[in-house]
């Protein structure tokens, strides 16, 4: 029997902003080397979710632990040091406007990591060739770059360090289909030679086809349903069926005003 504990492990996990309970009782694991979809409408705490595994909100309660170890009960030292497993990938791809691109791949490397530059810059490059972008494009700023290089640059970013945990934001959101499904198919392909755990929120049912081992449902604050991918098309759940075909009539209600 296997006695691993998950990658990520959570427990009754709250968060409420005044008297708005965004998250109620979260329970979620997330195994060694697997990539779990959070899908769900707007606003529903995708984000913060993710925010409050990363540390940078601090949920009311509930457990949230890293490879067995209860993140509430570390130093800021150790913290730090938690923080050199994950790598992100933000939604719209939040590069620095001001750095050129080799160096906004290789910020990890040198702010938190203190490499040396030349060194830096030669892993850049190569995670930049990784996503399918030459090294003429390390040369140049954020501005220069289309939509979907942009967020190829960010995916470069969020594998340079080499993390253990990767969480991507919406990877697909303002791509067309087509690069859309690029982007799909290059973070399988990373996270797979990494050997990765990912944890993804997205409004993007093809990108949660495709990168998913699992998908799970956020709504009313807790997680509702949660599947394989080839299960997700069978569920007899009213609000996960809702969702993945759009409809506008069933249990979950939009405010519209009129």
């Amino acid at each position: 029997m296997n006695s691993k504990p998950p990658k990520i492990r959570m427990r009754g996990v709250c968060k409420a902003f005044g008297p708005k309970v965004v998250l109620d009782g979260i329970d979620l694991d997330v195994a060694d080397g697997e990539s779990v979809v959070i899908i769900g409408g707007s606003g529903t705490g995708k984000s913060v979710l993710l925010k409050c595994i990363l540390g940078i909100i601090q949920p009311d309660s509930g457990l949230i632990e890293i490879d067995g170890v209860d993140v509430s009960e570390l130093s800021s030292a150790e913290r730090d040091e938690l923080m050199g497993k994950f790598g992100m990938l933000f939604q719209g791809g939040a590069l620095f406007d001001s750095l050129p691109v080799w160096e906004n791949v290789a910020f990890g490397l040198i702010q938190a990591r203190g490499m040396d530059r030349d060194a830096a810059r030669t892993i850049a490059l190569n995670k930049l060739a990784a996503v399918g972008l030459g090294p003429e494009v390390g040369a140049l700023v954020p501005a220069e770059l289309s939509g979907g290089m942009q967020k190829r640059v960010a995916l470069a970013r969020a594998i340079a360090t080499e993390p253990e945990i990767i969480f991507f934001d919406e990877p697909t959101t303002g791509l067309d289909p087509i690069m859309g499904d690029v982007i799909n198919d290059l973070i399988v392909k990373c996270v797979r030679e990494l050997g990765a755990t990912t944890l993804s929120i997205t409004h993007d049912l093809a990108s949660a086809r495709k990168i998913a081992h699992r998908i799970a449902m956020l709504h009313g604050g807790k997680i509702i349903w949660q599947g394989s991918v080839a299960e997700i098309d069978q569920t007899d759940n009213p609000y996960v069926d809702q969702f993945i075909h759009g409809r506008a009539e069933g249990p979950i209600q939009m405010q519209v005003s009129r």
